[in-house]
């Protein structure tokens, strides 16, 4: 491919990269290594890197070293024909331009009995006896400027060789190879010099499209791009994605908040790669879910990124024949192996040539993954024919022709780790990924119905029923009972209702944080604390309003100093609850379970907390469940408010000394103490802290699960 091309100058279509975020670029250049159009003394061509273009549908363009305004085309001439720019964030000019190549790739599944043992290796490198091997002696290339597609029947092994090649989503696998990034060997340095778009759409449902690409542009470019250049390009890459018109909707919750459609969804998968116009492009599947139309402009886009000079992968499922003529390079894929690979064009001869001749006005994708699908019942036939055309592309000069490009340094063992060593996965500072998690967390709490308008009406009914049942205690010996019950009553319901509130928070953000987390966007930790931050405020609120109409209507000791009190102990244990709720919520991903250990995680607490059974006649081996009960800190600290300032208690019965004279009676009664007051705050505190940085602990296990 010649490094420049001409393009029509008439399209009016949107650009993928604009004359002012390309500018900008190019100014910035000059300490950040931006741009794959530079400027440099002693370069050929006139001092420029150049990034090839090559289609027919790309507007971008300067003319004559003058920028054009005209039909919103940016580019730059050359002798005549228009050169475009193009402006990948990067931090080193070797990357400016990206090819990729892989020599004998083998994949083993270990035995499920060693699954755990991520090690299954011989001296040699061979996977021990018992391992499945998904994918056999792969190797191939994609040069700059080339659209590969990986093709194959389901089960060949197309999305295993994506994920491999890219460094993501390996599990246990056993992976043995050579993976280079311009003929060098390169590890999982390769996701910060490219893009994954994967089949599966993961979103935050309350976000609209807008928000999320805002969220995207905040963590994923680079710290020297201004806002008002984001959000030029987002709203670009929205334009591209025909996403302009449902920028203001809600993305979706399914059963909740009606959203955008699946094909808009998959859209905005892809639109969010597109942000930082990666030189390395990797796609599963860009096109499921998409009609027939939207998959021809999905493609169309990938075919236009890499005439721009970037290299393209993708795996795709049945294209149409439309979609198979956009493509550069095949390769055909066949139980883990091989079958063919090379230019598009020249497949339906080498087939032909191999006896399998397609039939006139037939899609030729169709056509090949047909041919080398395992049809059930005909396992033995079918198997036969994909070992021919298997063993047809290993004397072929196709395959010589693969080896001659990936073999010729493959005795380099030169890395480009210590480029990647010294260098931050993230783009955003700490503060900029706390502050945009936060906001995005935040967001989705106020528009969620569940956490919001359920969460206030369930606190504000509860509080009017309890303050209606225990309406106005009088000063009497009954009173006592049925203060402390209702004292009691709050800790409980408080406990439970939020506790249950959080057990669901992170199993269901789990697949969201994975996928975000290692595509470098924000530290396990901002997410964690970003978590926190925004549903602190609904859990400060939640218990201030239920103490306030409950508090009254009882009619608790009247003075605004106990008011408050008894406020912030019921905020504390909301907070220790809640922080139980999150241990809980980070031990499994699995919502009916998370759901199910909850509540008879808390009744052992909740039945030593100094109500149900008196401290004094706890059993000697369970007086750790006292221990580590917020129930009996708590329970302790709201009796010893309500009664310690309590004068005589009326006693109505001929036996007084059954009565209780006064406050410190009731207190005494149940083994409670004024002096372990400081004890009681500094316990339920630090048990807020430590439950919480458990949980953080078992977040980080749950988050780095295969």
């Amino acid at each position: 491919m010649s490094e420049f091309h001409e393009v029509d100058e008439t399209h009016e279509r949107a650009p993928l990269i604009s004359k002012d975020f390309a500018e900008t670029s190019l100014s910035n250049r000059k300490t950040t290594s931006y741009s794959a159009l530079s400027i440099e003394k002693g370069h050929p061509n006139g001092g420029f890197h150049g990034s090839s273009m090559g289609h027919d549908k790309q507007p971008n363009g300067f003319m004559n070293g003058k920028v054009s305004h005209g039909g919103g085309e940016h580019g730059y001439m050359f002798g005549g024909r228009k050169r475009v720019l193009s402006t990948r964030l990067s931090f080193s000019e070797s990357f400016d331009k990206i090819k990729l190549t892989w020599h004998d790739i083998n994949v083993f599944v270990p035995p499920p009995e060693r699954k755990w043992f991520h090690c299954l290796r011989n001296g040699d490198g061979r996977a021990e006896p018992g391992a499945k091997q998904i994918l056999s002696n792969v190797s191939g290339y994609v040069e700059p400027g080339t659209l590969l597609a990986i093709l194959g029947a389901s089960g060949a092994g197309k999305t295993t060789l994506l994920n491999v090649l890219n460094s993501r989503n390996r599990g246990n696998l056993i992976v043995d190879g050579d993976i280079r990034v311009n003929d060098k060997l390169i590890g999982k340095g390769i996701t910060s010099v490219s893009a994954y778009v994967q089949q599966d759409d993961v979103f935050v449902g309350a976000l609209k499209v807008k928000e999320h690409l805002w969220f995207q542009a905040m963590l994923r470019m680079d710290p020297e791009i201004s806002f008002k250049d984001r959000e030029r390009r987002m709203k670009e890459v929205m334009h591209e994605m025909s996403l302009t018109k449902c920028q203001d909707t809600s993305i979706g919750i399914p059963g909740r908040v009606k959203g955008i459609s699946g094909g808009e969804m998959k859209r905005l998968s892809f639109a969010a790669e597109l942000l930082t116009n990666p030189p390395l492009m990797f796609c599963d599947e860009p096109t499921s879910g998409l009609d027939s139309y939207m998959a021809q402009n999905v493609v169309d886009t990938l075919k236009r990124m890499a005439a721009t000079g970037k290299t393209v992968v993708c795996t795709i499922h049945q294209p149409s024949s439309e979609v198979f003529a956009m493509f550069d390079r095949i390769l055909l894929m066949a139980e883990g192996r091989v079958a063919y690979m090379g230019p598009a064009k020249d497949t339906l001869e080498y087939f032909k040539s191999g006896g399998f001749t397609c039939p006139v006005n037939y899609n030729p994708a169709d056509f090949f993954i047909h041919t080398l699908a395992i049809v059930p019942g005909e396992e033995a036939e079918c198997q036969d024919i994909v070992k021919r055309v298997c063993h047809q592309y290993q004397n072929s000069d196709y395959r010589d022709a693969v080896l001659k490009k990936v073999a010729k340094n493959y005795s380099d063992h030169t890395q480009y780790e210590e480029a990647f060593a010294d260098r931050s996965p993230y783009k955003a500072t700490w503060l900029e990924q706390f502050r945009a998690v936060t906001w995005r967390c935040g967001l989705s709490n106020i528009r969620n119905p569940g956490i919001t308008r359920t969460r206030l009406f369930q606190t504000l009914f509860i509080a009017v029923v309890v303050g209606l049942i225990y309406w106005q205690q009088p000063n009497s010996q009954a009173a006592v009972q049925n203060i402390n019950g209702a004292m009691f009553l709050w800790l409980t319901n408080m406990t439970f209702a939020n506790c249950l509130n959080v057990v669901n928070t992170f199993p269901l953000e789990m697949p969201v944080f994975r996928r975000e987390h290692h595509n470098g966007m924000y530290r396990a930790d901002v997410y964690f604390l970003g978590k926190m931050a925004a549903e602190l405020p609904i859990f400060l609120f939640l218990p201030v309003i239920f103490v306030t109409i409950s508090y009254w209507m009882i009619g608790l000791y009247p003075t605004a100093d106990a008011f408050f009190y008894s406020m912030a102990v019921v905020t504390l244990v909301t907070l220790v609850a809640v922080s139980w709720g999150y241990i809980v919520s980070c031990v499994t991903d699995d919502i009916v379970i998370s759901t199910a250990i909850a509540p008879p995680s808390i009744m052992p607490l909740l039945l030593f907390g100094g109500f149900f059974l008196n401290n004094a006649s706890i059993p000697p081996y369970f007086t750790w469940l006292s221990s580590i009960s917020w129930f009996t800190y708590a329970n302790e600290l709201l009796v010893t408010n309500q009664w310690a300032n309590y004068g005589n208690i009326t006693c109505a019965g001929a036996d007084s000394t059954r009565c209780y004279q006064d406050g410190h009676d009731v207190i005494s009664s149940l083994a409670f103490t004024v002096s372990d007051e400081t004890l009681n705050w500094v316990v339920l505190g630090a048990m807020i802290l430590i439950f919480r940085i458990f949980a953080f602990i078992c977040f980080l296990l749950r988050s780095y699960k295969k």
